[in-house]
């Protein structure tokens, strides 16, 4: 899996939001940043609690600039009816993208082999359609949506400062580092 820094490959899907199906594709990210949250399958149990608390963060996300694409390889017709029988899944305000061709989830390598599943995958991909961020977990883990964030706006401040990379551990406001050779071996 060496999708860092690869560029996102065309795709067409239909969404479920807002009460409504959508078209998306390749096209929609441009210029954007976005967060594509794979995850194997609604109705399931890690995963409603994982979009949940994607959708409580997805205000924030959208002050920053970022959307949000879960995707499975359920249908759009199944995330409609995920929505509207789960309270967790109900409170979701962004797009639930149905990829029952594998489209997306083999572009973004994961496709669980003879299942037809996605595994739990994170990636974040920055206005040029540059793969900056990727997180796959096992089945039983879920992710913090508070953890992605703090990442994304370490993506966006070293997209935004040029020569400063983020420590570990870094918040927002807090001192970055600018790599040179006076610091080798000085951390």
């Amino acid at each position: 899996m060496a999708l860092i820094g690869s560029e996102l490959k065309p795709f067409t899907a239909t969404a479920f939001r807002r009460g409504s199906f959508i078209p998306v594709s390749d096209a929609d990210i441009k210029g954007k940043w976005a967060v594509f949250f794979f995850y194997p399958a609604d109705f399931t149990f890690v995963c409603p609690t994982e979009l949940g608390d994607m959708a409580d963060f997805y205000p924030q996300l959208q002050q920053m600039g970022v959307e949000v694409f879960s995707v499975s390889t359920d249908t759009h017709f199944t995330h409609k009816a995920w929505h509207s029988s789960s309270p967790t899944i109900g409170k979701i305000d962004y797009f639930m993208v149905g990829d029952p061709t594998g489209e997306l989830t083999t572009n973004f390598e994961v496709m669980r082999a003879g299942q037809g599943l996605a595994d739990r995958g994170t990636f974040v991909v920055d206005p040029d359609g540059v793969i900056q961020i990727m997180e796959v977990t096992c089945e039983g883990v879920g992710r913090n949506a508070s953890e992605l964030v703090r990442k994304i706006k370490a993506a966006q401040y070293v997209r935004n400062h040029p020569g400063e990379v983020c420590p570990a551990s870094w918040e927002e406001g807090e001192d970055t580092l600018a790599p040179s050779l006076d610091l080798v071996g000085k951390i």
